[in-house]
């Protein structure tokens, strides 16, 4: 008798303990959460590398767990309350952002800047809290948002407390994509960028990222001494123009906040 195959598995790169179809309804999960509506089944089953029926199934499937939900009786979709609750207990669980929210909120009072925090996913950070003033001129970046590392102050002042050998697996065959002229764009430049934050103890961008955006981040470790985390505070770049007074308090308020949190997550080195 012929083995029967799963339509999909000629695409599947998992380890051999993994389930396909579980990766699979992870890579429709992170579609829709990056606004993906699935509106045409077949040409975001061509998309993902999902077979169309198996698409199909998937959809209905997390929609029966809430995970997502139709906006218009199935032609398009969003994340639904089951996976938002999920979010929300995940974050909360997170001693880092219970005790990082009130130091955040402060912070941002103090300076006048949006505030985040972020911890390292491989070579990506994904932000777990923001904090927001009183003006138009404010983050869009939102909790669950994940950028690459490599071109953001979170990301860099994370991957500089890794072992050199760590960056250079992480990093070693990856492209590391331009931001902007200011990116890193090759795993030396990158090594030499986080070699500086490290000695300064602090990542800051002037652009690095998006155009016209200033950033500085400083680690937060945990009560084994790990880099568990990072915030980080960004605004106009004109405001964190190197050496000037303005800049040097940013720095040592990020500072400040980041060992505030690291001593309440029993940090005392």
């Amino acid at each position: 008798m012929a083995e029967l195959r799963d339509p999909d598995s000629e695409s599947d790169t998992a380890t051999p303990y993994s389930v396909p179809p579980v990766h699979r309804a992870f890579t429709l999960l992170r579609h829709v959460a990056a606004g993906g509506r699935c509106r045409n089944a077949s040409a975001t089953a061509r998309e993902l590398g999902i077979n169309r029926t198996t698409l199909i199934r998937l959809l209905h499937t997390l929609e029966a767990e809430r995970m997502i939900e139709s906006l218009d009786d199935g032609l398009s979709w969003q994340l639904g309350p089951g996976m938002l609750a999920l979010a929300a207990e995940a974050l909360k669980s997170r001693d880092v952002v219970r005790v990082a929210q009130p130091v955040m909120a402060r912070l941002t009072a103090s300076l006048g800047l949006s505030s985040h925090l972020g911890i390292l996913d491989v070579t990506d950070i994904i932000y777990l809290l923001r904090e927001t003033p009183n003006s138009h001129l404010v983050s869009n970046v939102r909790e669950g948002s994940r950028l690459p590392a490599h071109a953001t102050t979170i990301g860099r002042i994370l991957l500089g407390h890794l072992p050199e050998d760590e960056v250079v697996r992480r990093y070693g065959a990856a492209t590391l994509a331009r931001a902007t002229d200011k990116t890193a764009t090759t795993l030396g430049d990158l090594q030499e960028q986080i070699a500086a934050d490290r000695q300064r103890g602090v990542a800051w961008s002037s652009g690095n990222f998006e155009r016209g955006i200033g950033s500085c981040a400083a680690a937060i470790f945990d009560h084994q001494g790990r880099a568990v985390a990072a915030l980080n505070v960004t605004g106009p770049e004109g405001q964190f123009a190197p050496g000037t007074a303005l800049a040097l308090d940013i720095e040592a308020q990020v500072k400040a906040a980041a060992a505030e949190i690291s001593a309440g997550l029993g940090y005392s080195g």
